[in-house]
Parts: structure tokens; sequence; C-alpha cells
């Protein structure tokens, strides 16, 4: 008994010395901030409302532009899910900028970006600096760079700061309080207890939510300032039922053609202007459909997706303006290419056509991290 308690004692002195050399960070890391983009498609509020109430996330950073051209797709709908979810907003943009002149003009259009989807004035517009530009570049010049992004930005009422990853701070540039990504296999990390926020993990996943998630602690009340969260019941709308007026203006009938829309369509869940829309065909682009359907005022055309699933898009209004073409002569598409548009991702371009974006990079020799550029064409099937 007394060597068995001896042990015992050792043990625990052991454990505890250890509790009192390691940072309190060892143990657990505060999940109060996460990071969205297009990577993670669009979030709902129910997505963000699980985060706040299971996870304890109460602040979100989304992806609103990248350079002088990007701006992610789903940065509008995910803020505003996200505001309806009672979380604190928050921006960041992906630098591509070498000179402060550069720098100048990517702020303005993060700026731009930042406004038109909805980023509340007052919030955080971060500048993300990570890219082999900065990599290349001196750490004078990475410095004089951020702060001129930062000083446009804040011109425009947004506050800003930096991210970047650790091992970039004071030798790739100067960082006073910035926004810090170092993960747990580095130590050097417990010393950003001094800086707003550490990202400690980039692959964090939630129940019901779309891919891996990189997640934050914060250590001020910088990204939680200048906003009072008030969250509110998503607003969901009844999809629209069929017309049911008379028979002639509810039919359908089976019909095997080629679209090629003359204006943007939006692709629907079901065939009615209530159902959710999941994307758009534009001018120059075609889809191949299997059955036509009348719903009151419009016609409508189903197709099957890649991933199985039935689309709709509006061919017209009923007895009134066409949308475009139709041909039978479905046979001679045997293959579909997309040309790359002005704001596109693989995320976007995947979901058009009921792929993985994966699948999609993968058909194009590409990574999901790759940049695709307007006017490129991608191979679909």
């Amino acid at each position: 008994m007394k060597i068995k308690t001896k042990l015992i004692t050792l043990v625990v002195a052991f454990l505890a010395a250890i509790s009192f050399a390691l940072p309190s960070q060892v143990n657990a890391a505060n999940t109060d901030m996460v990071d969205t983009s297009n990577n993670n498609g669009l979030m709902t509020y129910d997505n963000y409302y699980d985060m706040l109430v299971h996870y304890g996330v109460k602040a979100v950073v989304q992806k609103v532009s990248e350079g002088t051209t990007y701006v992610d797709p789903t940065a509008k709908y995910n803020l505003a899910s996200a505001k309806q979810a009672g979380l604190y907003l928050n921006g960041y943009h992906f630098a591509r900028y070498t000179t402060v002149e550069g720098a100048r003009a990517e702020a303005r259009f993060a700026v731009a970006a930042a406004q038109s989807a909805g980023l509340p004035i007052g919030a955080v517009l971060a500048t993300d600096v990570e890219a082999s530009e900065q990599a290349n570049n001196s750490y004078a010049a990475n410095t004089a760079n951020n702060k001129a992004f930062m000083e446009v930005v804040q011109a425009a009422g947004y506050r800003s700061t930096i991210y970047t990853m650790g091992s970039w701070v004071g030798t790739k540039m100067s960082v006073d309080k910035g926004w810090i990504a170092d993960y747990p296999y580095n130590t050097s990390r417990y010393q950003y207890t001094s800086h707003h926020a550490w990202q400690f993990r980039s692959d964090q996943q939630f129940a019901g939510s779309y891919g891996n998630f990189d997640v934050s602690q914060l250590y001020d009340d910088f990204f939680t300032a200048n906003q009072t969260p008030s969250p509110s019941a998503p607003v969901i709308p009844a999809p629209s039922q069929p017309a049911k007026s008379n028979a002639a203006s509810d039919t359908d009938y089976a019909q095997t053609g080629v679209f090629k829309p003359s204006t943007t369509v939006n692709i629907r869940t079901g065939a009615g202007t209530g159902y959710a829309s999941v994307g758009s065909y534009a001018p120059g682009e075609s889809v191949i459909y299997d059955h036509v359907y009348i719903r009151g005022t419009y016609v409508w055309a189903r197709y099957l997706s890649y991933s199985g699933r039935y689309h709709y898009v509006a061919l017209g209004v009923n007895g009134g303006e066409s949308y475009g073409s139709r041909s039978s002569n479905a046979q001679t598409y045997s293959h579909t290419y997309y040309a790359v548009r002005s704001g596109d991702s693989f995320w976007s371009i995947a979901s058009k056509y009921g792929i993985s974006m994966y699948t999609l990079a993968a058909n194009n020799g590409k990574s999901i991290y790759s940049l695709i550029y307007p006017g490129e064409s991608l191979y679909i099937k």
C-alpha cells in the first residue's frame, strides 16, 4: 500500500507540473469565429444557428473578394443567413497585391464587394495575406502594402486587420495586432493572445454544413464591436403551386430537345417561380431536356442533372415571349463545356451542373484551389 500510495502521489505531482508548464490553450480553444466562403457553398440560417447553439460560434468572417476581379458569389447570401442566425458579421479579402497602388486598387474593389454583399459599415474587412505574391515580396513592401490597403478600407468606414500565418509575423511583414493562423503542431501559437484572434484549425466540420471550416478563438472584441446581433426566424417562401385555371394552362408532355437561352434563365428545383433557384444558364450555353411543362404563365423544360436530380428552366412565357431557341436534335451534344464568367468559382459552376466541385476541377486537370479566369472553357461532361 505504501508503494502504491507513493506512486500515485508522484503521478499526480507530475500531471500537476505539466498543467502549470503548458498554457491553458493546450486543453481547448474556443470556437468563437468561423470562416466561410464559396468553398463551403451557400450557408443557411440552420447551418449558422447550429454553430451558434452547439459550438458556441458567435462571429462569422465571410470571403467577399480576391484581387481586383473576383467577387465571392456566396457572400451576400451567407452574410444574410448569418445575420438571421444572430452572428456578428465580418468579411475578408484575399490579397494578390505586390505594390502600394495595387493594394489601394484591391482595397477599393474589396470595399465595393463588401458593400454589395451587405457587410455593415463598422464591421471588420480584413486583408488575407498569404499568397505567393507576398511570399516573393520583401518585408518592407508587404508592410507598406498592407498599411495602404487598410487605410483605404478604414476611410470607407470599415475596420481592418491583417490575416496571415504565424510564421510570417515579423518575418514577411510587420503585424501589430492581427488575426493569426497557426495550427496546434506549432507551440509558438501561444504568443497570439496579444493579437485579435488565433485561427487554430482548418478542418473543423459542422453537422449539416458542407466541407471543412477554419475556426478561430477571439482574444478581444475586435470582431464583435459596433454591432448588435438581432436574430430572426428565416423567411422560407412556399413553393408555387401549378396553375389550375384550365387544362390548356396546366399540361405536360414528353419531349427531348436542346434549349439555347437568349437571356439568362434561372435553374429551379421545380416547375414554378416559387421553387428554389440553384443556378442559371446564360446565352451561349445549352441544356438538353427530356420533358416540357406548361404551368400557368410559363413553359418549363425539365432535365436530369449529373447528380441524378431533376432541375427546371423556363423556356418562355406561355403564348408569349420565348427565352431562347429549341431544337429536337439532342444527339449532337455529346459533351458539355462551360465558359467561365467573372465571379464564377468551382463551387458555383459545379452547383449549376449538379456535380462535385472536386470532380469538376479534376476533369480539367486542376484542384479546387486553382485559379480560373473569365473566358476559360471548362469541360463538364
